[in-house]
């Protein structure tokens, strides 16, 4: 069955393959070409606030703000405040099409010195899909979306390292209720359940200067189907690692760099021949924990194709008097895994108890359907330092 986007944007459903494309581009609902690792829901990955992105998806490692519920939870131990509250919204592939976006709500509570709670909510909007069938009748149209809800625990263990654990649950609905074509198989929304495990590490050194050290492994848990009885995918489990070091350079200006290495822990698709007997690679139909660690060596090139799925997040952040940043970074991903690759911009404001941070991605438009993606995020801290640095 396909199904039609306004303005003739042809998207393939999930009742084929759990990788939304659009074909006219060739692209995911990530962002990535047709040849990325795949995965169901890969809007779990796609970054959410603009801080992060405006540093080519770097954030593991930098210093804590609310949204470390996404990149890092363990972070949420190292607040200055007792509340902080964030919102982001981004346009998502509004090079192509009209009305797709991705939306992210965060929260953090500071229990004590030691202990801290979070939540948040994502939101992924896919627009409105008209229907076809085979024979070009017109069968209606729906608004396809997904959203995951977290909550995240994290703990400090001294002044200098913290633990933190997270779970999560995604529902994804492709589904108008129809029958997947050519089956009885009926088309329903999909549902699982996630955890994660994170740390975090923080260390002062010589004057006024700071390096961190972080890893989140995210998204471990049950595979999603969109059927009875129908095939299960894989959710797009994910290990981040990174560093980060920011230099005070004096009292009102600090400068920070960060490195984010990227690798998802799902296995990779084998090669096979016209009878479908493996040619090159390895099984990928197989369990959850057997995945994650097939992962890391079932690439059908060998270790020269396995160094290709890791995808590479440098970043830079400048703030003045901690009440404005510039920031830039870049990212990129192998074009044999799917082929992102961009530079970043944006800047970040503070008024009082709020911050507000914008990121633009600067790609070409004939080779980059996330060119010109905006991204805008609101926070808010209240309890406890107040006027803390923009981080």
């Amino acid at each position: 069955m396909k199904l039609f986007i306004r303005k003739k944007f042809t998207l393939y459903a999930l009742l084929a393959t759990p990788l939304f494309a659009v074909a006219q581009s060739n692209t995911t609902t990530s962002g990535g070409g047709v040849n990325s690792i795949p995965t169901a829901v890969p809007f779990l990955n796609i970054t959410p606030d603009s801080r992060s992105g405006a540093m080519g998806d770097a954030g593991v490692a930098l210093s804590p703000d609310v949204n470390a519920n996404y990149w890092n939870p363990a972070k949420l131990a190292f607040l200055q405040n007792n509340h902080e509250l964030s919102a982001s919204y981004s346009p998502w592939l509004r090079h192509l099409v009209p009305d797709v976006s991705l939306s992210y709500l965060s929260y953090a509570y500071k229990i004590d010195e030691r202990n801290t709670l979070g939540a948040s909510l994502r939101y992924f909007n896919l627009g409105s899909i008209q229907l076809i069938d085979d024979n070009q009748t017109d069968q209606g149209s729906y608004n396809p979306n997904e959203f995951a809800l977290d909550v995240s625990f994290a703990r400090k263990f001294g002044d200098n390292l913290s633990l933190g654990l997270q779970a999560r649950y995604i529902y994804s609905n492709f589904s108008n209720g129809g029958f997947v074509a050519g089956s009885r198989q009926t088309n329903k929304a999909g549902n699982a359940v996630a955890a994660g495990v994170s740390l975090y590490y923080t260390k002062p050194y010589a004057d006024n200067s700071t390096f961190a050290f972080g890893a989140n492994i995210s998204n471990i848990g049950t595979k999603i189907s969109y059927s009875d009885n129908g095939p299960s995918y894989f959710l797009p489990a994910n290990l981040k690692l990174g560093v980060a070091n920011t230099w005070g350079i004096d009292d009102l200006n600090k400068f920070s760099l960060a490195f984010d290495v990227n690798k998802l822990l799902v296995p990779t698709p084998p090669i096979r021949n016209s009878d479908g007997d493996i040619t090159s690679g390895h099984d990928d139909n197989v369990s959850v924990p057997a995945g994650i660690f097939q992962s890391f060596g079932d690439a059908p090139g060998g270790f020269s194709e396995e160094l290709k799925e890791f995808t590479l997040s440098p970043g830079a952040e400048y703030m003045y008097n901690n009440l404005l940043a510039i920031r830039a970074g870049y990212f990129y991903e192998n074009a044999q895994k799917g082929g992102r690759h961009y530079a970043t911009t944006g800047f970040g404001v503070v008024y009082k108890d709020f911050r507000f941070d914008f990121s633009y991605l600067i790609a070409s438009q004939q080779n980059s359907p996330l060119a010109n993606t905006l991204r805008f995020t609101l926070s808010a801290s209240f309890g406890g330092t107040t006027n803390a640095d923009i981080r």
